[in-house]
């Protein structure tokens, strides 16, 4: 139990009343082994009168907090998960074989705790009446699809920023592993100095371990005694690279930039930052549709031939969620490529709506914060 005086405009302080704690602890021990958060405020006058220069007959306010842990949850079997979703829940299961092998194969985790919540009654917490297991089912795989449709995409733009990173800094500073490992070849002032010297630390260790899965980079280490940087960015992370192009110096990444319109050195950086993190929801098969990041893209100017809704100031769509995923691929994909990233996600969406109404359309693209009109995005110029 942890107790701790309240203080502010108009209340009174002073020293602890042990009876009081005792009392308060006495009363709350069924409450605290039922695993609920209470706090209790109490307030005391004492009989006799106070010490510490505080009046005789004052107030005091005393607040008790109880913090405990929920109780853990049971192992059930597959047969338990399928009728608490039935009775419990309220999902209906008409086949209930389907709904086993389903569970099998993906985890109830994955599947039920992952897809439902735009299935369920915000007040009830039960199901909405009418939804079929088959509907969780159907957002899971439409959500599977967007994965694999993104992940295609961002991979394609993960290798053009490795292509066009590796040459301009080759271009500069030449061939030699020594001049990526050289930490003055990078930003290394201020909070810089830090992960500038991790990044060269990680660059390191990929060159110097012998137990290397790349069969190249044994290659060239053993034959040429060096590693060309394009090379060895084959074999960095999305997050590395992000994170390799905001501590260049500002000359190469004023050259990489240049090669897509719309944007500019400082843009481009905060937008790979953010298509890393999607990345990496899709490679390792997380929720994708209702995704969001705590940063941001910058505001561009498709945000605003968009007219994208806003919150104040700030635009409330297309800026930490997959809808600014595909305003960066905008930017960052070639003309054809983005043209055929909206045909398929129309086509993935329309195939969703034709298999379930337990969702509907507008509430699906908020979900993934899109705008009713996002597939306007093509009729506008990025300049």
């Amino acid at each position: 139990m942890l107790a701790s005086k309240l203080t502010g405009p108009g209340l009174s302080t002073g020293p602890r009343v042990p009876n009081v704690e005792k009392c308060v602890e006495k009363s709350l021990t069924k409450v605290i082994t039922a695993g609920i958060v209470i706090s209790v405020i109490v307030l005391q006058k004492p009989v006799r009168p106070a010490t510490q220069g505080v009046p005789a007959g004052a107030l005091f306010f005393y607040k008790f907090q109880v913090v405990t842990r929920q109780m853990a949850k049971p192992f059930l079997t597959y047969q338990q998960q399928i009728e608490k979703l039935r009775t419990e829940k309220g999902l209906i299961i008409s086949n209930e074989a389907y709904a086993e092998a389903m569970l099998r194969q993906n985890s109830y985790f994955a599947l039920i705790t992952g897809y439902k919540h735009l299935f369920k009654n915000k007040t009830t917490k039960k199901y909405k009446d009418g939804t079929k297991f088959e509907d969780i089912v159907t957002l899971y795989e439409f959500d599977r699809g967007l994965r694999e449709l993104f992940l295609k995409y961002l991979c394609r733009v993960e290798r053009h920023i490795r292509s066009l990173l590796s040459y301009y800094f080759s271009e500069k500073h030449g061939e030699t592993q020594e001049k990526y490992l050289d930490k003055a070849n990078y930003r290394y002032t201020g909070a810089d100095v830090v992960r500038v010297d991790r990044l060269v630390y990680k660059l390191t260790s990929i060159i110097h371990n012998p137990d290397s899965q790349y069969e190249y980079i044994r290659h060239y280490v053993s034959q040429n005694h060096n590693v060309p940087l394009w090379v060895l960015l084959n074999t960095v992370t999305f997050g590395t690279l992000s994170k390799m192009y905001m501590l260049l110096p500002q000359d190469i990444q004023i050259k990489i930039s240049t090669n897509f319109q719309g944007i500019n050195e400082s843009q481009l950086g905060s937008i790979l930052s953010i298509l890393s993190r999607f990345r990496n929801v899709c490679a390792h098969n997380e929720r994708l549709f209702s995704y969001r990041v705590k940063a941001s893209i910058p505001d561009l100017l498709l945000h605003q031939k968009l007219s994208l809704p806003k919150t104040g100031v700030q635009y409330s769509c297309g800026k930490s969620d997959l809808f600014a995923v595909v305003i960066a691929l905008r930017y960052l994909l070639s003309k054809n490529d983005f043209l055929t990233l909206k045909q398929e996600l129309v086509l993935l969406i329309n195939k969703f709506k034709r298999s379930t109404t337990a969702i509907q359309e507008k509430e699906l693209l908020s979900a993934m914060g899109f705008p009713e009109n996002w597939t306007s995005i093509t009729r506008f110029r990025k300049l």
